[in-house]
């Protein structure tokens, strides 16, 4: 189970940290992703993170800005947002799986998503 946190609202060129909890064992077995869905589009790629942290892979349009990280003692992935636009207001779900993976159909678990909105 994933349980995701960290939304809120800031103004246009702040940040925002969203973490992810994942329940049960084995976490650090997982890919971790984060995606978003604003509202009237469909889910999108965000940020994905590899089994030890090493390996990350961004969106194009968070590249720069966005960071992904995990904390495998505490069962935690984050997002760190710096430089936020009011395009990136969105919902934003952490997901877990066992691919190095961009598509969210290959994650196979999904936390509930935090909503992130972005004033400007």
């Amino acid at each position: 189970q994933l349980q995701a946190s960290g939304g809120g609202l800031v103004q246009a060129g702040g940040s925002l940290r969203l973490s992810c909890l994942a329940s049960g064992r084995s976490f650090d077995l997982y890919v971790m992703g984060w995606f978003r869905q604003a509202p009237g589009k469909e889910r999108a790629f965000v940020a994905r993170l590899s089994r030890s942290g090493g390996g990350t892979f961004y969106a194009d349009s968070v590249k720069g800005r966005f960071t992904i990280s995990r904390d495998n003692a505490k069962n935690t992935v984050y997002l760190q947002m710096n430089n936020l636009r009011p395009e990136d207001a969105a919902v934003y779900y952490c997901a877990a799986g066992t691919r190095f993976t961009t598509r969210d159909y290959e994650f196979d678990y999904w936390g509930q998503g935090t909503e992130v909105t972005v004033s400007s």
